[in-house]
């Protein structure tokens, strides 16, 4: 019974196929795939732009959206509607081509990678031998859309907020591989599934996530951040800038266009959620040996949800970073961080033979010792008074 309801979307999927003549039954499969997962994530998108609307009128002690629907439930298709009908304005002096594709650029990888992800279990919609490599070599296509769309709008803010996103997004997808290559290490594979698989296994009521693991713990925390910044995500979230640039590379778009890059931003966060899950959450896997009677596709979006629910909390919490703060975080701390977490995972495989105390001790006084020592460098000489506030006179 258990078995049946989690393999249930692969089932319906092959039932649906066979009402296709033979002929087309491989192209009815990839529509079918296609449909389904456009479909799930797009919808997750309205959810979480509700959900997060919601939770930072809560975190801020505001009302969030409570007209449309039942407690306001519906407001992300009021948002849908109107962007369909609004006015599409192109400015005068825009490359009129490349402003018209720079939002299609934008929101095609998003969901090119999500197509080598192991939802759950058979669930992979394209199992790549090299997984891991497409999704960062189609997800980087994503900052090319992001300057197409500040050249082509012919406008300075547009072009400011573009070069910062550029300067942004490569500065942090550097320690973003980086940290995703100690799990490469140890399983010795770029498959997804089977860095799932790897993970698969239980320790007694406990699974043997990467994450319960010194180098596997520093290597999420550091994926996570610099997802954040990919995904410009506040305390990230220079390249739009309200309070100085209007609203970054995007500020010329209207109508469904703006629509397009804020669901391409928000698939993208997922995409590279769902990715943390696959490197250091067990993927799809129960977290308690007890609990694996649950389907794996519920596993796999429940952790999503949480990842999501973090990302919210954040968001509504910290204040944004001045860019040379946030360049200076990636290259002085990030980059030799994730480095020296390369050096932990291989003393960890190395050491194998030893017992997992001697393990612990050797991959944690590295880490430990190279935060405590690139936190040190990066305050140094900066003398940090009290801050007091004064009334105007």
């Amino acid at each position: 019974m258990a078995d049946s309801i989690d393999q249930i979307f692969v089932n319906l999927k092959h039932w649906l196929v066979g009402f296709a003549p033979e002929p087309w039954q491989g192209l009815a499969s990839i529509v079918i795939s296609i449909a389904a997962l456009m479909g799930v994530f797009a919808t997750l998108f309205a959810v979480t732009t509700i959900l997060e609307r919601k939770g930072l009128g809560r975190i801020q002690n505001r009302y969030g959206p409570n007209r449309v629907g039942p407690f306001g439930f519906l407001q992300p298709a009021a948002d849908g509607i109107k962007a369909l009908i609004k006015e599409d304005l192109v400015p005068r002096s825009a490359d009129k081509v490349v402003h018209f594709l720079a939002p299609l650029v934008l929101v095609i990888p998003p969901f090119l990678v999500l197509s080598v992800l192991p939802i759950g279990r058979n669930m992979t919609l394209v199992d790549f031998d090299a997984g891991i490599l497409f999704f960062f070599s189609v997800g980087a296509i994503m900052e090319l859309s992001v300057f197409m769309a500040g050249w082509s709008s012919r406008n300075k803010y547009s072009l400011l907020g573009a070069m910062r996103a550029i300067a942004q997004m490569i500065s942090y997808e550097i320690p973003l591989i980086l940290s995703s290559v100690t799990v490469i290490m140890i399983v010795g594979s770029l498959s997804l599934n089977e860095i799932v698989a790897a993970q698969g296994g239980f320790n007694g009521a406990f699974p043997d996530w990467f994450v319960f693991t010194p180098w596997g713990f520093a290597g999420f925390v550091l994926f996570m951040i610099a997802a954040t910044a990919e995904s410009n995500r506040s305390p990230f979230d220079l390249p739009e800038g309200e309070s100085e640039i209007i609203a970054g590379y995007y500020i010329e778009y209207s109508g469904f266009k703006f629509a397009l890059f804020f669901l391409g931003e928000y698939i993208g966060l997922f995409a590279v959620s769902g990715l943390g899950i696959t490197l250091f959450l067990g993927g799809w896997g129960a977290p308690l040996s007890f609990l694996q009677f649950i389907p794996s596709w519920a596993w796999f979006f429940a952790k999503l949800l949480a990842l999501i629910a973090v990302f919210i909390w954040i968001r509504g919490t910290l204040p944004r970073l001045r860019q040379d703060q946030l360049m200076n975080f990636a290259w002085k701390f990030m980059l030799p961080m994730t480095l020296l977490n390369i050096v932990a995972a291989a003393v960890w495989h190395f050491m194998l033979p030893l017992p997992a105390a001697a393990r612990w001790i050797a991959c944690s006084a590295i880490i430990i010792g190279s935060y405590i020592l690139l936190g040190r460098g990066l305050m140094e000489r900066r003398k940090i008074g009290r801050r007091t506030y004064r009334f105007a006179e």
